[in-house]
C-alpha cells in the first residue's frame, strides 16, 4: 500500500512555470486531492510514519495542512487542532497562544496560534502537513505547543525536502523527498 501510495503522488505531482517573470517552478499538488485513492491513503500512510509515537492530538498549519490534517487525526484515532496564521482572516473570539515562525523557503516570517483551551499538558502533539522545505513551520508549531506545555513528537509531512540534519533534528518524516519529484 505505501509503495502504490508514493506512486500515486508522484503520478499526481506537477512542476509548472508560472511565466517569464520568475526562473523557479510552482508546484501543482491538485493532483493528489483529486484522486481518491490517494486520499483515502494518505491518512494511514501518514499515521504510520510515527505510529510508536501515541500522539494524541494533531496540529496542522493552515492551509493544506487543515486538509491533511484531520485525515492522519482520524487513522490515528486522535483529535485535530488548526494552527492558524496571523492576519489570514478575522481574529478567532476565544484566547490564542502565537508563536513567531521562522522565515521559510520564501524568506517570510510568520506568526502561527492555537486556540489555548484545545492543548494542554499531557498532550502529545503531531504535526502534520503536506511539504517541509526548511523546517520552520515545525519549529515554530513545536515551540507553540511547548509553551502550552505539550510535547512534539514529531512531523508527519507528505514531502520532506529539508536538509537532513533538519529532518533529523525536528523529526520530520515524509512519504516522499524533494528528489522523488524531479
Amino acid at each position: 500500500m505505501a509503495s502504490d501510495l508514493r506512486g500515486r503522488l508522484r503520478a499526481g505531482f506537477r512542476w509548472t512555470d508560472p511565466g517569464p517573470d520568475t526562473d523557479l517552478l510552482v508546484s501543482d499538488r491538485s493532483g493528489w486531492w483529486r484522486d481518491p485513492l490517494v486520499l483515502d491513503g494518505l491518512g494511514p500512510g501518514l499515521a504510520a510514519l510515527f505510529a510508536d509515537a501515541e500522539p494524541t492530538v494533531v496540529v496542522s498549519p493552515e492551509v493544506t495542512g487543515f486538509l491533511v490534517g484531520p485525515l492522519v487525526a482520524r487513522a490515528l484515532g486522535v483529535g485535530f487542532v488548526e494552527a492558524y496564521r496571523a492576519g489570514a482572516r478575522r481574529p478567532i473570539a476565544e484566547p490564542m497562544t502565537w508563536a513567531a515562525v521562522p522565515a521559510d523557503h520564501r524568506g517570510d516570517q510568520q506568526h502561527l496560534g492555537l486556540r489555548s483551551r484545545l492543548i494542554g499538558p499531557d498532550d502529545r502533539i503531531l504535526v502534520v502537513d503536506d511539504w517541509a522545505a526548511t523546517g520552520a513551520q515545525a519549529r515554530g508549531l513545536y515551540a507553540l505547543v511547548e509553551s502550552l506545555g505539550a510535547k512534539a513528537v514529531g512531523t508527519a509531512v507528505i514531502v520532506d525536502e529539508c536538509d537532513p540534519a533538519v529532518s533529523a533534528e525536528l523529526r520530520i518524516r515524509g512519504l516522499l523527498t524533494g528528489a522523488d519529484l524531479s
